[in-house]
């Protein structure tokens, strides 16, 4: 159960759109299912109109217009910094189910709901009104419930909303295992989630026809360049060689130190760019993770801070460095034994040890991603690996630990497929290196279904057998009836372009592990 919270002003403007048709006619009687006995009193379970949600609205935002009491949240720029403050009353939460799971009764959300409000600490002796609106299913299929609080409470004091989403995945994580819910991969195994796909974006990419959002095509563009770089100077240089503009954030009152950046795509003639932070394009691609896999020292700083400031102001690179030069074509042969040698390594890996799996799957995306760049015109197979990679790189910051010792690293990887060319008939060596790369991601699958992450297991699985089994297809040189020797082979699969080994759909490997028969059955009584 996924939440996903926002804040606003506009408590009668938020009622009503919950009971209106939604951006694409997906609201299907709309009705409130339960809230605070104040609302309750007076609206019991009643079908949403217009007017009745406009009434919900006003008994909902009673306490703050009686006391006067304002609540306010911060407004941030693209780069992180305060432009001000606006109104911020209406805690809006929105509780998803996975499609797969299927639809709850309007008691068993009742019962959640009720249990998510008390322990979000919206109750006690002057509690928040609040309410619980239902309609349907969304456009994805995915049955949900929207909660909305007011945060002044009957005694016109504010609602402590502080580190309110990670103590909502918190309380998601319980109710989960109450309720005998799908639980979350990524919460229960304390890694943090990939960001989520917001409305305007699906929208905006929908009317320009393109396959991806411009967050997405960002992410996968910077991911490429951080991979391939081998200092935060070539970062730069090959984010602004793809076309993408960069500003930098700096630490206050100084022009001299990088705190952070944000990226954007050139903008259509007349139109203003859309600026995302790096933290906001995935929680590994913020400027301080980016430089742990980089040199430290006073001159690499000193060439970062150079071309950081070109590209503020949309200058030149000033020192033109190793993204201009296209390498040996003789380093396929050698990449794909490093790769390799990474392989064997990682049979020592536990699978408890996130961090290394994490680092492991953030340089494969990266490597995915250069060669994605390089070589796709639109979002094909190779950025849909990347992708599906990224998503276990994901850890929250306290999680993060330095490499291991003596880790083959595959930033000469990322280096090498950057300038990569497909067309069908690729060199024996692109093929070799795929399918190393292969046996990485097969690896990242087995410690996820050893750790219990059948879901992930089963997504690293598909995108294995199915994208790179295309991209594998396209490699091979027409009319070989013969399979090539050598280092880039997997030895345990002869004749087979990408390695056999993974399970197929629906085994027990890949599919999730039965609910013991102690987990309480959807909808029973507490």
């Amino acid at each position: 159960m996924i939440p996903n919270i926002t804040r606003g002003g506009r408590m009668v403007g938020l009622m009503q759109y919950l009971a209106g048709p939604g951006r694409t006619n997906e609201h299907a009687e709309p009705h409130l299912i339960t809230a605070d006995p104040a609302v309750m009193a007076w609206h019991d379970d009643a079908e949403l109109d217009r007017a009745t949600a406009t009434a919900i609205a006003r008994e909902l935002d009673h306490p703050r217009r009686a006391f006067g009491t304002r609540v306010t949240t911060a407004v941030k720029d693209g780069e992180g910094r305060r432009r001000g403050r606006r109104d911020a009353h209406v805690w809006h939460c929105s509780l998803n189910l996975a499609a797969e799971e299927g639809q709850l009764p309007d008691e068993c959300w009742a019962r959640i709901s009720e249990d998510f409000i008390e322990a979000m600490g919206f109750g006690g002796e002057a509690p928040c009104r609040w309410a619980a609106v239902r309609h349907g299913l969304s456009k994805a299929g995915n049955d949900h419930v929207h909660l909305v609080v007011s945060l002044v409470r009957e005694d016109g004091t504010k609602a402590n909303v502080w580190n309110d989403r990670p103590r909502a995945q918190k309380v998601c994580g319980e109710l989960e295992r109450r309720y005998g819910l799908q639980v979350l991969e990524s919460r229960a195994a304390g890694r943090g989630g990939a960001r989520g796909h917001k409305p305007a974006e699906q929208a905006v990419a929908a009317r320009r026809g393109t396959p991806d959002n411009a967050r997405e095509r960002l992410e996968r563009i910077v991911r490429a360049a951080a991979a391939a770089a081998g200092d935060e100077a070539e970062f730069v240089r090959r984010v602004r060689r793809s076309g993408v503009r960069l500003r930098p954030r700096y630490a206050a009152d100084r022009d001299d130190v990088v705190a952070g950046y944000s990226a954007a795509l050139r903008a259509p003639s007349g139109q203003s760019p859309v600026w995302y932070g790096g933290g906001h394009l995935a929680r590994d691609l913020t400027l301080p993770r980016l430089r742990s896999g980089w040199p430290d020292t006073p001159e690499a700083a000193g060439d970062a801070v150079s071309e950081w400031q070109a590209a503020r102001r949309g200058r030149r690179v000033v020192a033109p460095g190793r993204e201009q030069h296209e390498p040996d074509p003789k380093l396929w042969k050698r990449y794909a034994q490093e790769v390799g040698e990474l392989r064997e390594q990682l049979r020592s890996v536990p699978p408890e040890d996130r961090a290394t799996w994490a680092h492991v799957a953030r340089e494969t995306a990266g490597a995915f991603a250069a060669w994605s760049v390089a070589v796709e015109p639109e979002p094909g197979p190779l950025a849909a690996t990347a992708s599906q990679l990224a998503r276990s790189a994901q850890l929250h910051a306290h999680q993060v630990r330095p490499p291991r010792p003596g880790l083959p690293s595959l930033g000469g990887v990322a280096l090498l497929v950057a300038s990569a060319g497909r067309g069908g008939r690729g060199p024996v060596g692109e093929l070799a290196l795929l399918r190393q790369l292969a046996n990485t991601a097969q690896a990242l699958h087995d410690a996820h279904a050893a750790a219990g992450e059948a879901r992930t297991a089963q997504r690293l699985a598909s995108v294995v057998r199915g994208q790179l089994q295309a991209v594998a297809g396209e490699l091979r040189p027409p009319g070989s009836g013969q399979e090539e020797t050598g280092p880039g082979v997997d030895p345990r699969a002869p004749g087979s372009p990408l390695p056999r080994s993974l399970p197929e759909r629906g085994s027990a490997a890949t599919t999730p592990r039965a609910r013991p028969p102690s987990t309480p059955n959807r909808g029973v009584e507490r």
